[in-house]
């Protein structure tokens, strides 16, 4: 079936971390199982990576709804001079 995503703008600044929530974002097939969906990092952050709350400093390549129901998984901007802002969609 039809996958459906909602996603809200978080921006970040340099040293900025921001633990996903359900808010940012939330994803459903039309199962009932949503927990088991998974997200693929597919275009990692330019100025930062997403990692596990478990394994800090560690980029991730996927993880599921439920590790973002369970805020487990975070954006985390790098403090790499000139970075800017940089915006997580």
């Amino acid at each position: 079936g039809d996958i459906v995503l909602l996603a809200k703008p978080v921006t970040l600044t340099e040293g900025d971390r921001v633990t996903l929530t359900t808010d940012v974002p939330v994803a459903t097939d039309g199962t009932s199982k949503p927990e088991k969906l998974l997200y693929a990092v597919s275009l990692p952050p330019v100025h930062g990576q997403i990692e596990h709350i478990n394994y800090p400093g560690v980029p991730i390549p996927t993880y599921s709804q439920l590790d973002v129901v369970a805020q487990k998984v975070s954006d985390v901007h790098d403090n790499s001079h000139g970075a800017g802002r940089e915006s997580l969609r």
